[in-house]
C-alpha cells in the first residue's frame, strides 16, 4: 500500500498557498490528507497526529506555518517521519520570520524547508522521498521532469523565432 502525505496547516488562511501542494500530490497520484492543526492553539492534536502518523500510513508530513512557524518543529518532535516546512509569507517580514523559524531547528529535530510559499516544491520533495521505495512514483516524477524540460525547450525555440 502506498504511503500517504499529510499536508498540515496552522490556519485555514494557509490553504490558498497550500492548494498547490494538494494539486501536485493529486497529479502525482499520491494519497494524502489535509488538516488544520495549530502548534499553539491545538498542541495536543499536533502531538497525537504526529505520534500516530507512521502507524496511520503516512510517509511524509508537510507543515505550513507563518510568523513563529513552530508547527513543523512540533510535529517533528513527535515522529521519526520526514517533515517538510513551508514558510508562509507574512505581512511583517514577507515570510523571512517564518523561514528563519523553520530552518533554525535545534539539534536532533530537523525540519526540511522549502521557499516561502513553496507549496509545489514541498509536494515534489515529499514525492521524491516516497519514490525512494516506490518505483511507479519514481517513474511519474521522471515523466514530470521530462515534461518540464520540454516546456523550457519549447519556450526557448519560440523565443529564438522571435529574436531572429
Amino acid at each position: 500500500m502506498a504511503k500517504k502525505v499529510a499536508v498540515i496547516m496552522g490556519s485555514d488562511s494557509d490553504y490558498g498557498v497550500m492548494k498547490a501542494a494538494v494539486e501536485k500530490l493529486r497529479k502525482l497520484e499520491i494519497p494524502h490528507e489535509v488538516h488544520i492543526i495549530s502548534a499553539h492553539r491545538t498542541p495536543a492534536a499536533a502531538e497525537q497526529f504526529a505520534s500516530k502518523a507512521k502507524e496511520n500510513g503516512f510517509g511524509v508530513i508537510i507543515a505550513a506555518a507563518g510568523k513563529a512557524a513552530h508547527l513543523g518543529g512540533v510535529l517533528a518532535a513527535y515522529t521519526t517521519l520526514p517533515v517538510i516546512g513551508v514558510p508562509m509569507k507574512t505581512s511583517l517580514m514577507g515570510g523571512l520570520d517564518s523561514l528563519l523559524s523553520i530552518v533554525q531547528m535545534p539539534k536532533g529535530v530537523p525540519v526540511a524547508c522549502v521557499a516561502v510559499d513553496g507549496a509545489d516544491n514541498a509536494a515534489i520533495l515529499a514525492a521524491q522521498i516516497l519514490a525512494v521505495e516506490d518505483a511507479a512514483l519514481a517513474s511519474r516524477l521522471f515523466d514530470e521532469k521530462v515534461k518540464m524540460q520540454r516546456e523550457v525547450e519549447e519556450k526557448d525555440a519560440k523565443l529564438q523565432e522571435e529574436v531572429m
